[in-house]
């Protein structure tokens, strides 16, 4: 099938513009590799920071990055070794009590993670977990809504660099913690879906601890020049395998010490027990 928006091979902009509007027009698309078939992953993060470039140039704020493919089970499904990065605007951000606007979502689905947000500048290279995690404020739980542009959720890793790893909404949790104490390798999530627990994990699901996957993404960024910066939301990745948020489906994050973030009905909520 051959798409209506045409890329060339090279066409970093073009490739920019076609996942936008793809994400806009709410219309799934097949792969950029299809017309990029030698699309690498470092020419994927261009075609990814120069569609933040457009967000930003049509009035989004850049608050934060998230982490994809930080579980080991996922890299050994797309044969690869380390996570995605992307980038998080303030218009995906969805508050507390929000009805989930699905008329702006492909086929979304929902993955509890563990959230920091940041009270210190961290930049690469050389960071570790320890000072990573000393340059937190306070850590959430949270569900992430992903929503890829490709049809059926098909995609390499370079197409899913490239459309900014999937990104859609999230919620953050309503329990804020300083990271000072806090077992983040053991702290525990149960995923519910319509009343059944489906999947369960706890933080060493994420990169052996969510602390070495905010490392990783200061490190990455360091690479390319950039840092996230303090007041930034870290989205540390998947903790369980994602699931579809059907119309009317209730879908619910048990976190142990961090709340419960709820998806119900097609309206975001959360509690504190």
């Amino acid at each position: 099938m051959t798409e209506a928006l045409e890329i060339r091979s090279g066409d970093v902009r073009r490739a920019a513009e076609v996942l936008l509007e793809a994400e806009r027009s709410v219309t799934a698309r097949g792969p950029i590799t299809a017309q990029w078939p030698d699309l690498d992953l470092h020419t994927a993060y261009t075609v990814q920071y120069e569609a933040l470039q457009q967000r930003l140039h049509r009035g989004e704020t850049l608050i934060g990055v998230k982490l994809g493919l930080t579980s080991r089970a996922k890299q050994i499904r797309m044969g690869i070794d380390s996570p995605s990065l992307a980038w998080l605007t303030d218009a995906m951000v969805l508050p507390a009590g929000v009805p989930l606007p699905r008329e702006k979502l492909i086929h979304p689905r929902a993955e509890p993670e563990i959230v920091f947000v940041m009270g210190e500048r961290l930049a690469g290279p050389g960071v570790t977990a320890a000072t990573a995690l000393a340059a937190v404020e306070r850590v959430y739980g949270g569900v992430e809504i992903i929503d890829s542009r490709y049809r059926d959720f098909k995609f390499t890793l370079a197409d899913a660099v490239a459309d900014n790893s999937s990104s859609g909404l999230f919620v953050l949790g309503p329990v804020g913690r300083s990271p000072d104490g806090m077992d983040l390798l053991h702290e525990a999530c149960l995923l519910e879906v319509d009343g059944q627990i489906t999947d369960s994990a706890t933080g060493a699901a994420v990169q052996g601890h969510p602390a070495e996957a905010l490392a990783l993404a200061a490190n990455s960024l360091g690479a390319r020049g950039l840092a996230i910066e303090a007041g930034a939301v870290v989205l540390t990745g998947g903790m369980t395998d994602a699931v579809h948020v059907k119309p009317g489906a209730r879908v619910a994050a048990h976190f142990s010490t961090l709340g419960t973030v709820t998806i119900a009905g097609g309206t975001a909520c959360r509690s504190s027990t």
